[in-house]
């Protein structure tokens, strides 16, 4: 299994996209830590909504500690043999995660 963490830090412009990006994988055993760094927007109300529609979500919300703090809490909090990184303003091509997996076993 993979763990994706991606911090979020006043990201509503693009989060949507974002995790939509993760949550449409062709490679679906992954957990999705999302850990909001005490945004000041939307973004609190965006990853809520797709926590209650996809049960691979896992949400860390608090004050804001710094992308560092906020990655480092995500990998302790990661159960998965691979960890994947994601910014909450970069979409992932649909295949990324099988393509990795794919290409991690043939070493």
């Amino acid at each position: 299994m993979i763990s994706v963490v991606m911090p979020v830090y006043d990201a509503e412009k693009y989060l949507d996209e974002a995790i939509q990006s993760i949550l449409n994988q062709t490679y679906k055993d992954f957990e999705f830590i999302i850990i909001n760094d005490g945004s000041t927007d939307k973004s609190l109300e965006i990853i809520e909504k797709y926590k209650e529609q996809d049960e691979r979500i896992t949400l860390i919300s608090r004050e804001n500690k710094g992308v560092i703090f906020s990655l480092n809490e995500g990998i302790t909090r990661s159960k998965g043999e691979y960890i994947a990184r994601m910014d909450a303003d970069d979409i992932s091509a649909p295949t990324r995660f099988q393509k990795q997996i794919e290409q991690i076993e043939i070493e």
